[in-house]
């Protein structure tokens, strides 16, 4: 027997529960209601979207193509700008809404866009700790840096990172999937944000709960202190160094890196401070535009004006081009 899923505008009761129809469709909310901003929004976000796509994708194509950035680093950094891509995915049904005027997200369409979120999202910080690892090896054991960060290693950091991404997503689907009634069609947000389609469940969620939180503090506690870890080694090994010069060359080094971090875990923690002092579905659409749209498209940028090398290899590709 499969299960449906069923929508009521409240939990219903054993009686109740009886009359319910099934639902194979969400209501997602829109950025606006106002008419005369929605042509503008759909050319502001249609514009960030394809700066987002055509910035990650240079920085991969810069990558791939000039053989001086075939190294651990650049391979993280054009694996990270996949997935800042990737974690975008939402942004086209959000656009799609706005020209349409429509709102309505299938089930299964919905269940897409949270694994995609959660997939990426975690992605991201994983890709970014491993970074964090690459810059400790580089600074840290310069010597050994070649023989430590060897392409095998490389590729499993890169696999462990899509595994435990894999498994937090799962986690939440195979949780969602058990939910048979749900208290309201209309996710307070333009796109199925985890949080708010874990909201109209009508499930008894303590246990759930605690498995959800317990992957999010895993995950979340591993990133944070491997970074803080590769850190406190990187900022330890500069102090050593004699000369100032010596000192911003390798600090110089993680600048870009730390750049990104400081936007990711930044944005994070205005998130989770925003939604502690209020619920309100205004503050949840900022946070998901910060995670969805601004953060991948100012990736690249920060990389791009802050990495010579990149800064190289994209003026080379623009000759090529030429």
């Amino acid at each position: 027997m499969t299960h449906q899923r069923i929508s009521f505008n409240k939990c219903p009761n054993n009686t109740e529960a009886q009359n319910l129809t099934v639902v194979s469709q969400f209501q997602l909310m829109s950025l606006s209601d106002n008419p005369e901003l929605q042509p503008i929004l759909f050319v502001l976000f249609l514009s960030f979207y394809m700066v987002t796509v055509l910035g990650n994708l240079l920085i991969i194509l810069a990558v791939s193509s000039d053989f001086h950035l075939h190294s651990p680093m650049y391979f993280f950094l054009s694996n990270l700008s996949w997935s800042d891509i990737c974690i975008s995915i939402t942004v086209p049904k959000m656009i799609w809404d706005i020209r349409t005027q429509s709102r309505v997200i299938s089930y299964v369409g919905c269940l897409t866009q949270m694994s995609m979120f959660i997939i990426f999202g975690c992605m991201d910080s994983m890709l970014l700790t491993v970074m964090a690892y690459d810059r400790f090896v580089a600074i840290c054991h310069p010597l050994n840096y070649n023989i430590i960060m060897n392409p095998n290693l490389c590729a499993l950091l890169l696999l462990a990172s899509v595994l435990a991404s894999l498994v937090d997503s799962q986690v939440h689907n195979l949780i969602v999937l058990q939910f048979t009634y749900f208290n309201d069609m209309e996710i307070s947000n333009f796109f199925c944000e985890p949080s708010q389609l874990l909201n109209l469940k009508c499930s008894e969620m303590f246990t759930k709960n605690i498995v959800i939180r317990f992957i999010g503090v895993f995950f979340g506690l591993f990133s944070t202190s491997g970074i803080i870890f590769s850190y406190y080694k990187i900022v330890s090994s500069i102090l050593r160094i004699p000369s100032t010069e010596g000192k911003y060359k390798a600090f110089s080094t993680c600048v870009s890196h730390l750049s990104v971090m400081c936007l990711f875990y930044g944005t994070a923690i205005g998130v989770y401070i925003g939604s502690t002092a209020s619920n309100s579905s205004e503050n949840c659409k900022v946070a998901s535009l910060m995670y969805t749209v601004v953060t991948p498209m100012l990736n690249p940028f920060v990389y791009s004006l802050k990495n010579r090398d990149i800064k190289t290899a994209l003026w080379k590709l623009q000759k090529k081009a030429i």
